[in-house]
């Protein structure tokens, strides 16, 4: 639910902190006090596109923002999660705009583009009376509210399976099925490259080893001169080796040991120092006895080196990637010898799954045929009363042109207005008003279904008043139970029948006009509903007959 906004330099309103709470809620105040304001700022929030006109005069930018509890809310939490934006139970939703036409989304803080604020937002908010916020303008949402209403998940969840198999066995039946085209020479050209891998042997690491043997094989004689020439200077000289050279000195500072022997330390590391370089001489003499100089062994090498490289570059891969390709080669040429066998189960399966999903579609339309009868007849009958004699409402199953995993129905919410009117699409409904009494009409029989927590009326009211406006009034308040519901209204007897009540009006000076919202408590009400009941001069009948609505609101909860 929407529980704070905040607003700044936009329009006429210079600042603005409006707390909501849950139930309904209405907004009243004189024409042109700044009611669509509320709304345009808000509309800005759920993703519109910002006009540099918006930011109020003498300002720069103008900055509005949001905060939504959204606990109860998994599909918002999932996508916040997904966008990597999620936050503890709550939703902040920024928009900035400059007066030079520039403006920025946030997110819980987070920049984003304004695709992503409109696809959160049509989750959290669901403004009626205006086109572009009204979620059942939308197909999928049609789909989506009479499912829901049916109870449809569980046998939806079954669809999406079964579906998902379907599509991935006719996958994989068309690719066997073109390869099967030229299986015949498809065949011949695998088994060659497969004989001519396996024939290879490669092992794993192999090319790595061998590289590294053929380094040092090329490079033996040098290898070998180096190694006799650092040996025959560490320790095989006869004169002047490193190794006679310590010898020498250890003797020398072993004689002074006796005179001073603090320099025992001294002594002993010589003494390591020759111990070393005796094992690195033991090494060297190892590593020149090992070195390999056989031409013969040099050759096949390189020999063996060629072929693996020449295999690479044939098929295209990395030396270390031949394994690999060989397996999968064999694999194809495995499927492909098994072809007749293996076409004939995928046949097999497309066919189950087809039927299976051919059951549950009809499962499903035979459920949502049954269930658009119910609601057909709730919802016309509902219309009626809110100032629509005559009107009916249909929902129209059609066949998809291909299966989906959401069934085969295609399914759109049609209206008859008046009498004897041919249905038409409830997206193409011409009036505002009758729009939005629609809505409440499908909201209200839907309630516990409905998956978007805020619901804003505008013009819901309109053309109606007496007792059609009381029963709009009523039909909203016990919206309310189950929503949090806002209603924009120009009649004391839908007013009268908020839980909260809040008023929109205009200060102004000799230098500026701004807009101002607050919250009305009872006694306020009273003058409120007196204000919007009478005429120029407001009588004590006005005073006692606002208050008696008021009461009867609240004995009727």
């Amino acid at each position: 639910m929407l529980n704070h906004i905040r607003i700044r330099n936009f329009a006429i309103i210079d600042h603005l902190d409006l707390d909501f709470k849950n139930k309904l809620t209405t907004l009243t105040g004189e024409t042109g006090a700044g009611k669509s304001i509320l709304l345009g700022a808000l509309g800005l929030l759920l993703g519109d596109r910002a006009d540099s006109d918006s930011v109020r005069s003498g300002s720069s930018k103008a900055e509005i923002s949001a905060e939504f509890d959204i606990s109860d809310l998994a599909d918002v939490n999932n996508w916040l999660a997904n966008k990597e934006l999620d936050a503890d139970g709550d939703c902040l939703l920024r928009r900035r705009l400059s007066s030079d036409g520039r403006s920025r989304a946030f997110i819980n803080g987070s920049p984003v583009p304004l695709q992503d604020m409109r696809q959160l937002g049509e989750m959290l908010v669901d403004i009626h009376g205006q086109h572009e916020h009204q979620s059942l303008m939308k197909p999928d949402m049609q789909r989506q509210l009479l499912d829901d209403y049916a109870q449809h998940s569980k046998l939806l969840d079954n669809i999406k399976k079964v579906f998902s198999d379907w599509n991935s066995k006719k996958d994989k039946l068309t690719e066997l099925q073109e390869a099967c085209k030229d299986k015949n020479d498809r065949v011949d050209l695998l088994r060659y490259q497969v004989t001519e891998l396996e024939d290879l042997s490669l092992a794993e690491g192999e090319t790595e080893k061998l590289q590294n043997e053929h380094q040092i094989l090329a490079n033996a004689d040098q290898l070998r001169e180096n190694t006799s020439s650092t040996l025959n200077n560490l320790y095989d000289a006869e004169e002047g080796s490193i190794h006679l050279q310590l010898s020498k000195q250890a003797r020398i500072i072993e004689d002074m040991l006796s005179k001073d022997d603090s320099l025992s330390p001294a002594f002993e590391m010589l003494s390591e120092a020759m111990v070393q370089i005796e094992e690195t001489a033991s090494l060297l003499r190892a590593y020149k006895d090992d070195l390999n100089n056989n031409p013969e062994y040099f050759q096949e090498v390189e020999t063996r080196l060629a072929t693996i490289h020449d295999l690479s570059r044939k098929h295209h891969v990395e030396p270390e990637q031949l394994i690999e390709l060989s397996n999968q080669l064999r694999s194809e040429l495995d499927d492909l010898d098994n072809a007749d066998e293996n076409l004939n189960h995928l046949e097999n399966d497309v066919s189950t799954l087809n039927k299976k999903y051919n059951t549950l579609a009809k499962k499903l339309t035979d459920s949502r045929i049954k269930t658009s009868k119910k609601l057909n007849k709730q919802i016309s009958e509902s219309m009626q009363t809110l100032g629509m004699s005559g009107g009916k409402f249909e929902i129209q199953l059609s066949k998809k042109d291909k299966a989906s995993n959401s069934g085969l129905d295609q399914i759109e919410y049609m209206v008859s207005t008046n009498t004897g009117q041919p249905f038409k699409a409830l997206a193409k409904t011409a009036s505002g008003g009758e729009l939005a009494r629609i809505s409440l009409a499908i909201q209200m029989i839907t309630a516990q279904q409905g998956r978007i927590p805020t619901l804003i009326f505008d013009e819901v009211d309109s053309g109606v008043g007496g007792g059609i406006a009381e029963i709009v009034g009523k039909h909203l308040r016990m919206l309310g139970e189950s929503r949090q519901v806002f209603c924009i209204t120009h009649l004391p007897q839908v007013a009268s029948q908020a839980h909260h009540h809040m008023q929109v009006y205009k200060q102004s000076n000799d230098k500026e006009t701004r807009t101002e919202i607050i919250s009305l408590e009872m006694e306020q009400r009273v003058d409120e509903i007196s204000r919007m009941l009478g005429g120029i001069k407001i009588t004590k009948q006005t005073i006692d007959h606002a208050r008696d609505m008021l009461n009867r609101s609240q004995l009727n909860s």
